[in-house]
């Protein structure tokens, strides 16, 4: 899968995590998200997220679910996100994923926003809400263009849907930490025991997310993970500032930190 299984499996060989930022496009503005992201590509992270804001942001807490509805009162769209990914991709490092609901990936029909998406520099794409009958076709129209597809796993997920899942998925495999909706926690996630579940099954990378808050909780995550991604903590801390590249740029240095050392 070209630069994204690059990166992860360079890291995985050489023995270190890698690091998985989330950042929701358009907030405070595109153009303080495509600063932010060049800012954390050369602050230590390997893969970047970027979520394309819709209105209805199923799985995630108050922190993101805010943050993609400010970025749609901004005007932010899909084609502008895209545009916004084709001017900084000659200049970013990171592997960048595109994270958006399946009701756009339906209505701009499922292969041609895969070409939108490559063609704009974009290296995979997840879509957490995506049904199952339509899994195989998204998953066959990005290995057509070279890019990643991601399933997300559930700790619910029973072994005979992973392996399904882990089937269908390329670049690498999301675990969630937890059941419920994204945010920050205190404490690291205990997904040592499903890391080894899903290494039984598959020999994709393996990422974690989900409550991933802290420097502390990176490490935790890429002693048994592959990767760690962590989406609220940054979001909060760039809605929070009046320089969210900076911020975005300072807080992936401290994650980076344990796992670059």
């Amino acid at each position: 899968m070209g630069r994204l299984s690059n990166i992860l499996e360079a890291n995985r060989d050489a023995g270190c995590g890698s690091l998985i930022p989330f950042v929701v496009a358009g907030d405070p503005s595109l153009d303080a998200t495509g600063h932010a992201i060049l800012a954390m590509a050369n602050a230590g992270a390997d893969v970047i997220e970027i979520g394309i804001p819709f209105s209805d942001p199923i799985a995630d807490g108050p922190v993101i679910a805010a943050a993609m509805h400010r970025a749609l009162a901004h005007g932010t769209t899909a084609a502008s996100v895209l545009a916004m990914v084709a001017s900084i991709r000659p200049k970013c490092p990171a592997a960048l994923v595109a994270m958006v609901s399946n009701s756009i990936v339906r209505r701009l029909g499922s292969s041609a926003f895969v070409d939108q998406l490559a063609n704009a520099g974009f290296d995979g794409l997840i879509v957490p809400d995506i049904d199952d009958a339509e899994i195989s076709d998204l998953a066959a129209a990005c290995s057509e263009r070279d890019m990643s597809f991601t399933m997300l796993v559930a700790p619910t997920t029973t072994p005979q849907r992973l392996a399904m899942l882990a089937d269908q998925s390329s670049g690498f495999l999301y675990l969630l930490a937890r059941v419920g909706l994204t945010g920050e926690t205190s404490g690291a996630p205990d997904v040592a025991g499903r890391v080894e579940e899903a290494r039984a099954i598959t020999d994709l990378p393996l990422a974690v997310g989900f409550g991933i808050s802290s420097a502390q909780h990176v490490a935790a995550v890429t002693a048994c993970a592959d990767a760690a991604v962590v989406g609220s903590a940054l979001v909060r801390r760039m809605a929070e500032s009046d320089d969210p590249a900076v911020v975005a740029g300072e807080f992936i240095a401290q994650l980076a930190a344990p796992i670059r050392a």
